[in-house]
């Protein structure tokens, strides 16, 4: 998890950076305070000095810092937004341009930042489109994009932070304050006294400080006495937090609760609601779609089964799709929980595997010319438009992220980048067990010790080198931003219904996604007072009766009292 915090920021986050997937649970807050002595402990400290421009590298790819945007991704991305809608109404008839402009500037409740990885496809009938593959809540694309401006040295990081609201005030630079950064652990378990992050009951997150004297300012207030230290530890400080900057990258929901009183960018229930949970997102879709589609609005999507017990996979796989599908855990990320299908060894492969979740999604397949699925419903054949041909005739299926975020004029592209594929798309269907190889354009890589790295040769940047080995135009883009901010729409209105009066309707939630292992995951602030009593039970038993109040009540400052 990656986080900017309080009323104040200089420099973003750089969890991530450097082009390495963040392990999970891996993130900062960066929050406001002057810092008296900065002597390390348990948040890492950016002071007011902090030189962005000479620390580049850790916010940017090599390969980005040397890179000149192209041409035509620039255009884009100084076109204003009325011309935006004037270009994709001209090349689309038949979209009501007025509702299109409403979604433009839709203000959402809870999604603020989306990014969608996109494929361009085509039919044999020469229909081409760009399809919704799935929308990301925490997107990654910063690190890969060239600087649109050499004088903006920030670049996407400051147009996705600086228009951002926190506490009705803006989140802007202030000398004087610090920027703390603190890791959060694989799971958050806030009983646990060294979590280095807790949520009191009224939902406020604080971060531990140690061995760092914080003069308070108007926008950080002093922690409670109680909670400033712990017995037999270290000086320690927990400072509270107004807002921060998430980026977590897997089971969010575990680490974060869903409502908080802390402002989050993006907060958890986006994520529950489709920014990293497919089959919410692809019931989002479907809501979206027949609430648009008499506008001529629709989210592009492969055709996809929902709430597909794993025993049932096999018979939607051969029944719907011809027996070329993708199966997917819908909860997962970085590529994992994905399964290419095209032949019976794949299927029995996926099947032989245990699968902490209960519930799946079967989706048609993606492919080349000659294979792929076959649409149960338009019989029609989706396949990669792909790269342009390599110097020996290669095509590479590749994705394009698109990323973007709500301003003052609406919504707005952040950033871009693409990634292909290990190996080129074959003219007859891959051999067994090879699929991924062909189909698969996730860069992030999990090693055997449970670290992740990225596979950046895959990667394709906006910029004069490699954009034109995409072969897209500005038409291309300009689809793929709409098909993300329809997406982005769709999900903020699903995590609307699903919170009702400031309270997480947990009810409707099981029952539009009913997977009992999910929903036990789902972290609450009635859930972390509950661990703090028992952290107290706990104690209380080990020590004797006398023993366990005192560390009852130590336990409740490091976690937040109940």
């Amino acid at each position: 998890m990656a986080a900017a915090a309080s009323s104040a920021t200089k420099a973003p986050a750089k969890a991530g950076a450097g082009g390495n997937a963040p392990a999970e649970g891996a993130g900062s807050i960066v929050l406001g305070g002057k810092l008296k002595e900065k002597r390390g402990g348990d948040a890492e400290c950016f002071d007011k000095d902090y030189d962005f421009a000479e620390n580049a590298s850790n916010h940017f790819y090599a390969r980005a810092l040397n890179a000149t945007v192209h041409p035509m991704v620039k255009t884009l991305f100084g076109m204003p937004t009325e011309s935006i809608l004037i270009r994709y109404c001209h090349m689309r008839p038949h979209v009501n341009k007025e509702k299109l402009r409403e979604l433009l500037h839709y203000r959402p409740k809870h999604f603020r930042w989306a990014g969608c990885d996109t494929f361009c496809t085509t039919t044999p009938r020469g229909k081409r489109s760009v399809v919704v593959i799935e929308t990301n809540s925490c997107p990654s694309g910063q690190k890969h994009m060239p600087l649109l401006e050499e004088s903006n040295e920030y670049g996407g990081y400051k147009r996705l932070i600086a228009p951002q609201q926190a506490g009705g005030q803006r989140l802007r630079r202030h000398h004087g304050l610090a920027q703390r950064r603190a890791r959060l652990p694989g799971r958050v378990l806030p009983h646990r006294p060294g979590a280095p992050v807790r949520w009191d009951s009224e939902g406020v997150m604080s971060i531990r400080v140690a061995a760092a004297t914080v003069e308070p300012t108007a926008t950080a207030m002093p922690p409670p006495a109680a909670a400033a230290s712990t017995i037999g530890a270290p000086r320690r400080v927990w400072i509270p937090v107004r807002a921060c900057f998430r980026y977590v990258t897997q089971r969010p929901w575990s680490r974060l609760p869903v409502v908080s009183k802390t402002r989050v960018l993006n907060p958890v229930i986006c994520c529950l609601a489709g920014g990293r949970n497919k089959l919410m997102a692809s019931k989002a879709y479907d809501f979206f779609n027949g609430e648009f589609h008499e506008y001529g609005l629709t989210i592009n999507v492969p055709e996809t089964i929902q709430d597909v017990a794993k025993v049932e996979v096999p018979l939607y796989v051969k029944r719907f799709f011809g027996g070329h599908a993708v199966v997917k855990v819908p909860y997962g990320n970085a590529g994992q929980g994905v399964y290419t299908i095209l032949s019976k060894e794949e299927l029995d492969s996926f099947m032989a595997e245990d699968h902490h979740y209960g519930k799946f999604i079967v989706q048609s397949l993606v492919g080349s010319a000659n294979w792929g699925s076959v649409s149960s419903t338009t019989k029609e054949r989706f396949y990669h438009v792909g790269t342009l041909p390599t110097k020996r005739g290669r095509i590479y299926a590749c994705d394009v992220r698109c990323m973007i975020h709500y301003t003052a004029d609406g919504w707005r592209p952040c950033s871009m980048y693409a990634r292909r594929a290990h190996e080129p798309l074959p003219d007859e269907a891959p051999a067994p067990g090879t699929s991924w190889a062909c189909l698969g354009t996730n860069l992030s890589k999990l090693a055997s010790d449970l670290s992740w790295s990225t596979e950046s040769e895959r990667l394709l940047m906006m910029d004069t080198k490699d954009f034109g080995r995409l072969g897209v135009a500005v038409d291309d883009l300009i689809d793929a931003f709409v098909q993300t901010l329809l997406s982005a729409v769709a999900i903020d209105k699903m995590a609307s219904r699903l919170i009702k009066g400031g309270v997480f309707d947990k009810e409707l939630f099981s029952s539009l996604n009913d997977d009992p292992a999910l929903v036990a995951e789902i972290m609450t602030i009635p859930t972390i007072a509950e661990a703090a009593a028992a952290a107290g039970a706990v104690a209380g038993a080990a020590v004797g009766a006398a023993a366990g109040a005192a560390a009852g009540a130590v336990a409740e400052a490091v976690v937040g009292s109940a």
